[in-house]
């Protein structure tokens, strides 16, 4: 049964370019205009604050306004659900709010129930859990609006564990629910959450984040499985075109930049788009890069990917091989890039930070927490932020 409390109208709201609003950041292209970020650090040196944390969770945290945004699961099978708020100065906690899970809690040990990165606009933090539970929450904690997708489509289901972050894009909330079960796109009011638009997708189990971009100059979202990559209108959902991809990934989601997307597979395949209603044109395809769990990084034409065992960066004009780096991992947090570094979390919460502004690559740092991470590092305001099922780190000056 649907579950929507409306309370209050959320207005637009103007982010400061520091700030790290969703998965893989603002633009959800993990590239943070930031400089001087902190290269070395431990368990013991280098922390700004450090708080500990009710339950697990592989979401990133999101800041905005000075404030930071974090999920968590914990209790009996996971169903108790945690959306948390810290002062971004202090990592005071400024509040908590616990909510029931109302779908199914099966899932793989690697992942769980906090796997999907909430999104803020400043004014709001929107929550997805794994579960199919929505909540829209404004900075003050206040309860805007609670849904249960379940409960409007009772046939989701994901028995690996849901991990598909959503995105902000057209005036809506984009959520990815594609999975075994009754499986779609849809783009939820800010102020209902209630359908604005909801596109079917195939019934398949899917991890990739849709992409907010623009494409070929008019805003879109890219939304890619296993099968397929496919652009849609983010303010009604129109399709605007689709490639057949078969062997794309269903884990790593695409990238975009110089005017080009990014979408990673067995075939690492690059392609430009012309017109925003046009299937873009195949610039090139490799093999070279299988990304595993990790999504790739466009920038300043080079497009760079973390492997199982290191780093290999290609041309984005034809995917030839640039250079090759080995560091040590395995991954499962996506790369970050800033001020000429790539920072890489492997499984054991090590950073190899990578300075990549010469020809060839050098190894900075390499910095042990010591504590298993999972999730994609967060970057804002001279801080780099780390999770981990028991902490949340902020690290900086």
């Amino acid at each position: 049964m649907r579950r929507i409390l409306l309370v209050a109208l959320l207005c637009a709201s103007t982010l400061p370019a520091a700030d790290w609003t969703g998965f893989r950041g603002s633009a959800g292209l993990s590239v943070s205009p930031e400089k001087n970020l902190p290269t070395e650090w431990s368990a013991t040196s280098g922390l700004k604050w450090k708080v500990d944390l009710p339950g697990r969770g592989l979401s990133n945290p999101v800041i905005a306004d000075g404030r930071v945004y974090l999920t968590a699961c914990s209790g009996y099978k996971e169903r108790r659900l945690h959306v948390l708020c810290f002062d971004e100065a202090t990592g005071k906690k400024l509040w908590e709010r616990q909510f029931s899970a109302t779908g199914y809690t099966a899932c793989h040990p690697m992942t769980n129930m906090a796997a999907p990165t909430p999104v803020t606009d400043g004014k709001a933090v929107y929550a997805l859990f794994a579960t199919a539970d929505v909540v829209a929450l404004d900075k003050d904690g206040n309860l805007l609006w609670l849904r249960s997708l379940v409960g409007d489509y009772p046939t989701v289901s994901n028995q690996v564990g849901m991990a598909a972050s959503p995105v902000l894009a057209g005036g809506v909330m984009v959520v990815p629910m594609q999975n075994s079960g009754e499986s779609f796109l849809a783009g939820l009011d800010l102020k209902t959450g209630e359908n604005v638009w909801k596109v079917d997708r195939p019934r398949e189990i899917n991890w990739t984040t849709p992409l907010a971009t623009k494409v070929a100059g008019q805003d879109a979202v890219v939304f890619h499985s296993g099968a397929d990559v496919t652009s849609y209108d983010p303010a009604t959902g129109k399709e605007l075109w689709t490639f057949p991809a078969e062997g794309a990934s269903s884990i790593p989601s695409a990238t975009a930049g110089g005017g080009m997307l990014f979408v990673p597979g067995r075939q690492f395949l690059a392609m430009k788009p012309s017109k925003p209603t046009e299937t873009p044109e195949v610039v090139w395809r490799s093999a070279r890069m299988p990304l595993g769990y990790t999504s790739p990084i466009y920038h300043d034409g080079k497009v760079y990917g973390v492997t199982r065992t290191g780093v290999i960066c290609v041309s984005a004009a034809d995917g030839s091989v640039l250079w090759q780096e080995r560091i040590e991992g395995p991954f499962a947090g996506s790369p970050i890039l800033a001020d000429g570094k790539l920072y890489a979390v492997n499984e054991e919460g090590l950073t190899t930070v990578l300075d990549i502004r010469g020809e060839k690559p050098k190894v900075l740092a390499t910095n042990a927490l010591e504590d298993k991470i999972l999730a994609t590092p967060s970057v804002a305001n001279g801080k780099i932020y780390l999770r981990s099922d028991k902490a949340l780190y902020c690290i900086g000056k």
